[in-house]
């Protein structure tokens, strides 16, 4: 399927690894344009490398930009450079920001705090900036990469899954306010995956569970009903089809992907 989206700007938040690099990789498949945005230059740097390896004609089409997207002022310093790099953004993809997995025991108020900090206002920053800007265009589209802990409580995320849900939130809202603006919202929630970022919440529920984190691992795959976790690639292929042309009456939808580890309606 030609996903219509050959030299369309993708920006990109938290492209330098996981979900969010597995988008850029599909993105320049497309032969669209990519601005990866992450608070590591050094991470950054690598991505691009990997990239090119993989796409050798494709690195004019990549843009790198280190911003700490907790500060609205890098998020707004970013998007300009990569505007000035690619011109108007087509598709915003928000990848970036993890809250750190934590027992219910070890929460405090700066828990708290930081888990909306990591995770809701790494992706809000960036929204009204761009969001606003594709509603005065009349057109643009924007994939929030969520999680499934906004839907279904964990004990070792429950600040996370608060963010989470604040974003999936937000994400529907704005959907609604901006459908008349020519503007698509949508959310992925993506169960565990196969990233850096797993091994994190696979030692918080050892650390739950009082057992090893290789049985939390088996535990988490035992879970799935597909019996596997999640490859980055897998989400980002959804992740593509809700940012181009071809979902152009899908707006306001959370779509799961837990691989059915938790069977609901809604």
């Amino acid at each position: 399927m030609d996903l219509q989206l050959t030299q369309q700007h993708i920006l990109i938040t938290g492209g330098s690894k996981g979900i969010g690099l597995a988008c850029a990789q599909g993105f320049l498949r497309e032969g669209a344009r990519v601005s990866l945005v992450s608070r590591s230059q050094a991470n950054l740097d690598l991505a691009k490398q990997q990239l090119i390896r993989e796409y050798p004609g494709a690195q004019g089409r990549i843009g790198l930009f280190a911003a700490d997207l907790q500060v609205a002022g890098q998020a707004g310093q970013a998007l300009v450079q990569a505007e000035r790099l690619h011109g108007d953004v087509d598709v915003l993809v928000n990848c970036a920001g993890a809250a750190r997995r934590t027992s219910p025991d070890e929460l405090n108020a700066q828990a708290w705090h930081d888990a909306m900090n990591a995770k809701f206002f790494t992706y809000v920053h960036m929204i009204d900036l761009v969001i606003k800007k594709m509603g005065q265009r009349g057109r643009g589209a924007i994939v929030n990469v969520v999680g499934a802990g906004g839907k279904v409580a964990s004990p070792i995320h429950l600040p996370g899954g608060a963010a989470n849900a604040a974003l999936m939130l937000i994400s529907s809202g704005l959907a609604a306010a901006y459908g008349s603006r020519g503007v698509r919202i949508n959310a992925v929630n993506p169960g565990a995956t196969v990233t850096d970022r797993l091994q994190s919440g696979l030692q918080a529920l050892a650390r739950l569970e009082q057992i090893t984190v290789e049985e939390a691992l088996s535990r988490a795959t035992r879970n799935v009903p597909l019996g596997r976790l999640a490859q980055p690639e897998e989400i980002a292929n959804a992740v593509l089809f809700l940012a181009s042309p071809c979902a152009s009456y899908v707006t306001g939808a959370i779509l799961s992907m837990d691989g059915a580890a938790t069977p609901m309606v809604v």
